[in-house]
């Protein structure tokens, strides 16, 4: 009876503990979750540079010269036209008074000439003078022509150099820049300019950035962009890109730093009347866009090894394929979706993305539920099957992860 009754007590407890182990639910791993919605993607391109006038005229002198006047100064708007600078003539008009006396001289030369060719063309006829007597007399009359020819060409350098000596505006603009005073020489040159001011057109701006290597090629002509100064706090102008330069701009050339960027010129739409050319600016270039796309939060997307996802769906047919591998593990984009309280891992296929989402171009559907974080778990310790729960977000408190 003893032994009997302490076999039932046995029995009981043994009983009780299986019944506790069935009964007691496992905890799950706590995630956070989002559900995946469709919505617009839109790839941007980012640069940053300075704004610059789309069209400045650089004024500077052909000939040498004191300056005598200044009559703009910076920031004075000025008319195609108007007189802006004046060098000192003087030396220019004594080279006019000399090309006009040679001139003089030229043609009183040329007319003697003449009369001494039409006298030896009588005498030769008339067998008065040798034949090299007549060639000699054409010779000096051709001579003379020669040179009273030279001394009008002398003389419209002259005048044209003493013209040179004023400086008109060629376009209506803004003076954005003065390099020289009243007094000061200008360094005349056909080959290299002395710039003396700068006229620009500021009603037509543009907005030049650099443009990394690896995002160029996303960018096309015609592009959209919102473009933000530094002096315009919470602004935001519009414009367009008119220019891809071809030739790169390489930073750090031979070391660990290069950097290798292209020229981008954005044309900026309706252009604030404060604008000065050298701000800085940045730029948002709108490239690809996909409507109403499935997307999904990007820290919703992670890695694993092909294998490991591989043998979970298949266990016998990639048993030696995974048995044989050698570490050098490929990787597959995944999400974990929640289904029946488990993690499952997926697969997608990724098209652009914007700064919040991806664009999911196979691999997921509208309504499913994607895990979002914690980033540490997702990223690293989440396997596939494992059991989740889902954290409940706190009303009128937005998830941390």
């Amino acid at each position: 009876m003893k032994r009997w009754l302490i076999g039932a007590g046995l029995i009981i407890v043994i009983g009780a503990i299986i019944a506790f182990n069935f009964l007691r639910k496992e905890k799950g791993i706590e995630v956070t979750t989002e559900k995946v919605k469709k919505g617009i993607v839109q790839q941007v391109v980012t640069g940053s540079g300075q704004i610059k006038p789309a069209v400045e005229v650089k004024v500077s002198a052909q000939v040498a010269g004191k300056i005598i006047a200044l009559y703009a100064k910076e920031g004075d708007r000025v008319r195609r036209g108007q007189l802006l600078v004046a060098l000192d003539p003087q030396q220019y008009k004594a080279s006019v008074e000399r090309a006009e006396s040679s001139l003089m001289a030229g043609k009183a030369n040329e007319k003697k000439a003449l009369s001494e060719l039409k006298r030896s063309r009588e005498l030769y006829q008339q067998h008065l003078i040798s034949e090299a007597e007549y060639e000699a007399a054409e010779a000096n009359y051709e001579s003379a022509l020669s040179a009273r020819m030279q001394a009008e060409a002398s003389l419209k350098e002259a005048k044209d150099a003493l013209s040179k000596t004023k400086l008109y505006a060629t376009m209506n603009g803004v003076v954005t820049r003065l390099n020289k005073e009243q007094g000061e020489m200008a360094i005349g040159a056909q080959f290299q300019e002395d710039v003396i001011m700068v006229i620009s057109d500021l009603s037509i701006m543009e907005a030049v950035i650099e443009v990394d290597e690896n995002d160029v090629v996303n960018v096309s002509i015609g592009d959209s962009a919102d473009v933000e100064l530094d002096a315009f706090q919470d602004t935001v102008f519009h414009g367009v890109v008119t220019e891809i330069a071809n030739s790169a701009i390489t930073k750090g050339l031979g070391t660990q730093e290069q950097v290798t960027n292209f020229e981008v010129t954005i044309r900026l739409d309706n252009p604030d009347k404060r604008f000065r050319p050298g701000m800085s600016t940045t730029v948002d270039i709108k490239t690809k866009r996909l409507d109403d796309v499935v997307r999904v939060p990007i820290q919703a997307v992670t890695v694993r090894e092909k294998s490991r996802l591989q043998k979970k769906q298949n266990i016998e047919e990639h048993q030696s394929e995974a048995e044989s591998s050698t570490g050098n593990e490929e990787m597959q984009e995944v999400v974990f979706i929640v289904e029946n309280g488990h993690a499952i891992a997926r697969p997608i296929k990724l098209g652009i993305s914007d700064d919040t989402h991806y664009a999911v171009l196979s691999g997921l559907e509208e309504g499913e539920e994607v895990i979002t974080g914690p980033f540490k778990i997702l990223n690293k310790t989440l396997n596939d099957q494992d059991l989740v729960e889902v954290k409940k977000r706190k009303k009128g408190k937005r998830n941390a992860d």
